[in-house]
């Protein structure tokens, strides 16, 4: 039977996709204040094996800059244009939708359709990641999938059988004309295909782990990291935070812990590792989360600031991304950082919602995905 996604479930799905934002992916103020101006009647949630394998799907995520997003307001249905594209190139209505981005403000973009589609409890990243070639249907080279995405001025850009480089690139250019964010819709692929080539789960994860938060938030550090599945690494005070030399889109963050411990943070567009007196103690594709210790609020990438007092949680990668292939698309060095990869474990602790990834159904500065 599938879950039911209602308008009071939006404040724990919110904070569930901020926690598997890893600090990036941006906020989801915006996206909470249009779902609360045009309620929607309750959802099912449907899971991958409730619907038929042959049903066409699509998925949706704004992409760019989140910050030009709070300054430059969508429409109550920002995919309509490259929605319709899609289905006109496709030949045929599609009935279903999944997430393209379960972390970050993409947590939340799937609901501001129209409530025609059934919602699949799926997305393409099982966290918030930062480029489209990401996504896990071009990591693992489906066929037929297609892209579209606005380009201002009721301008839609189609892409269909581009290599992963080629969409990334592209439709990186087409945002631009759009004035630094768009709404893109990615289809061409079934139900089925998500099943093999997706995170299934994640959106229940997603529900589950911001429910848990929510309620536990201003209680122990330690009650914390269960109820959201998760673990206490550390707490720490923020010492200074610095560019990398060699890549000034890099920030190194160090950290000192009360108990004595140095820490040091590295992050991009989101949280990509953590190292404890010089080891690296946990790096992405796991989710590290960065938690005010004082107000519990989770901490985006650029507030980590000097004089912060803040909890540092590891939680576990889907488990989708564990394979090697996969996870070489994910880890720190696929973004030119050397040194920093750590083992993806080969057991994901259950959280509040179960373990996540396929196996076991139910985890820029301003920029998205």
């Amino acid at each position: 039977m599938p879950r039911t996604l209602a308008s009071h479930d939006v404040p724990a799905l919110a904070a569930g996709a901020a926690l598997l934002g890893a600090g990036g992916g941006g906020a989801t103020t915006v996206l909470e204040l249009m779902l609360r101006g045009t309620p929607h009647p309750p959802r099912p949630l449907h899971a991958v094996g409730e619907l038929d394998p042959a049903t066409p799907c699509l998925a949706v995520a704004v992409m760019g800059s989140t910050m030009l997003f709070t300054e430059r307001l969508p429409a109550l249905d920002p995919f309509a244009e490259p929605v319709a594209a899609l289905e006109r190139w496709l030949g045929t209505p599609v009935p279903a939708v999944c997430w393209a981005e379960v972390g970050g403000m993409n947590g939340l973009t799937p609901l501001a359709l129209p409530p025609r589609r059934r919602l699949v409890d799926a997305d393409l990243m099982g966290r918030a990641l930062p480029d489209l070639d990401q996504f896990s249907l071009l990591v693992d080279d489906v066929p037929g999938v297609v892209f579209a995405c606005t380009t201002g001025a009721g301008g839609v850009v189609l892409l269909d059988g581009s290599r992963p480089a080629d969409v990334e690139q592209i439709l990186r250019t087409a945002t631009t004309t759009a004035g630094g964010w768009a709404g893109i819709v990615v289809g061409g692929f079934t139900v089925g295909d998500l099943a093999r080539h997706a995170i299934v789960g994640s959106v229940s994860r997603a529900l589950d782990a911001g429910r848990g938060f929510l309620a536990a938030r201003h209680g122990d550090p330690r009650e914390l990291a269960r109820a959201i599945g998760g673990e206490l690494v550390g707490e720490a005070r923020v010492l200074g935070a610095a560019p990398l030399a060699d890549d000034p889109r890099v920030t190194t963050v160090d950290l000192v812990a009360p108990d004595g411990p140095v820490y040091r943070l590295v992050t991009r567009t989101e949280h990509l590792a953590l190292s404890r007196d010089g080891r690296t103690v946990v790096a992405a594709p796991t989710v590290i989360v960065v938690v005010d210790a004082v107000t519990r609020e989770i901490v985006p990438v650029e507030g980590v600031r000097r004089g912060r007092s803040v909890l540092l949680y590891a939680v576990p990668a889907p488990a989708w991304w564990r394979e090697p292939r996969r996870y070489a698309r994910a880890s720190p060095s696929a973004y030119g950082l050397a040194g920093l990869d750590v083992p993806v474990p080969a057991t994901v602790p259950a959280g509040p919602a179960g373990p996540a990834g396929p196996a076991e159904p139910a985890a820029d500065r301003p920029e998205a995905p």
